[in-house]
């Protein structure tokens, strides 16, 4: 539907319509070229065409407001109508208005808070460009909090160039911080924080923090002592691989945590333990789809390879494409294309539309389900954490996105991958 006050714009400017007509509605969406976009513009609207007072014109922003389902704007029809009729406005163009009212209330929202959406939007984009290491290091650090979770911000860090290095006892802080890089580059790298191991208490952080500023630790036997970390705090981080700098590989570590146990009141508490090299088992390192797997399990990423490129040569033969791939293609082609979900939305605007995020070794890949498609492959769409997707891929204007057509559940490809999705309703 084209907007009136565009249409009139156009006549306008052709000169098929009297300039003086209505020159208080054009004053009113001067800035927005005709089109009102905040919930203050409808009320001038209705002030100036309709004669609200101030009192019905801020009802009629309260029924419209965006947050709720059913605002009963059509209440308003009648007054609005006929009081643009008294003041010799076309029947017409006040029918055009009031729905364009309608429709206003599914996307409007106040003027301030546009203006606040739109600073945080450019200063995050401006972060994001030039400091894209203090840029993620902040998200990180202020999880959970909006769309993506931390996997997906460390993937598309490392994508656009940043250095992430693992959580350590040996380096990390509570919260992600940087580091100056060997390679001389202009960006610091980003240090994960342990905050992101699953299980392991702030407090325990701290300790540790605090006891390596004094000196660095020996050893995991050192690090138990001096931060009063018991088994279980261990075995947590020796999980979490951020045993490295001390222990070595994760199965290592898993062995030295083990051995840590002792009571805190006991005697010998303090008493340090040493364990031969001739006492330590021959610990081959996991291989990289378990390690890959336990990466998950601990703190919800990896900074290995992703898990679909062990999977690649898989999807491959399949004819499955990446999200690379995918965005070579020409607009209305058909294609496959197989990820890790991320993200269901089913914004309320939708109409029963759902959006799907896929993630790859590539990138994202932006699905979208109709609701027919929804209602007949119902149980693949909402319980796949890998799903596989048949459709028609379209490219216009700068965006893209896979049209489902066909929705396979993959997920038992994933074996002890323990992933999952951020999903709005």
């Amino acid at each position: 539907m084209v907007h009136p006050y565009l249409r009139r714009r156009e006549a306008l400017a052709a000169g098929t319509l009297d300039a003086s007509r209505y020159p208080a509605l054009d004053a009113a969406l001067e800035r927005t070229l005709g089109v009102p976009l905040f919930q203050e513009q409808v009320m001038q609207i209705c002030t100036i065409a309709a004669g609200f007072t101030p009192g019905e014109a801020d009802g009629l922003r309260r029924a419209m407001a965006a947050w709720r389902r059913d605002g009963h704007v059509d209440k308003f029809e009648a007054r609005i109508k006929q009081g643009m009729a008294d003041r010799g406005y076309d029947a017409d163009f006040a029918d055009a208005i009031f729905k364009q009212i309608c429709g206003f209330g599914e996307y409007g929202f106040p003027e301030s808070h546009a203006y606040s959406f739109a600073l945080l939007a450019y200063v995050s984009a401006w972060m994001k460009c030039h400091e894209p290491a203090i840029f993620v290091a902040a998200l990180l650090n202020s999880q959970p909090m909006g769309f993506y979770a931390p996997s997906q911000l460390v993937q598309d860090a490392r994508r656009h160039g940043v250095e992430v290095r693992p959580a350590d006892v040996g380096t990390s802080d509570w919260d992600c911080s940087l580091e100056r890089r060997s390679d001389g580059g202009t960006q610091p790298a980003v240090r994960l924080g342990l905050r992101l191991v699953a299980g392991f208490a702030q407090a325990s952080a701290e300790r540790q923090v605090q006891a390596r500023r004094l000196s660095a630790f020996a050893d995991v036997d050192d690090l138990a002592r001096r931060a009063r970390l018991d088994a279980h705090e261990l075995q947590t981080l020796a999980q979490a691989d951020a045993l490295a700098s001390l222990a070595g590989h994760r199965r290592r570590q898993l062995w030295t945590a083990a051995g840590q146990g002792r009571p805190e009141k006991a005697l010998l508490a303090d008493a340090p333990i040493v364990e031969r090299a001739h006492e330590q088992p021959d610990l081959f390192e996991a291989p990289e789809g378990e390690a890959i797997a336990l990466d998950y399990a601990a703190t919800g990423l990896t900074l290995r390879r992703h898990p679909l490129a062990l999977l690649r040569g898989r999807l491959s033969r399949r004819g499955w494409k990446s999200a690379d791939q995918l965005a070579q293609l020409a607009d209305g082609s058909s294609a496959w294309a197989c990820g890790i979900v991320t993200m269901r939305q089913q914004p309320e605007t939708a109409k029963g539309v759902i959006f799907v995020t896929l993630e790859d070794e590539t990138g994202s890949v932006n699905i979208i389900v109709w609701r027919h498609v929804r209602e007949r492959q119902r149980k693949a769409l909402l319980r796949s954490r890998l799903l596989a997707v048949a459709g028609q891929w379209q490219a216009k204007d700068g965006s893209t996105h896979l049209i489902a057509r066909r929705l396979v559940d993959m997920t038992p490809w994933l074996g002890t991958l323990a992933t999952s999705s951020r999903d709005f309703h």
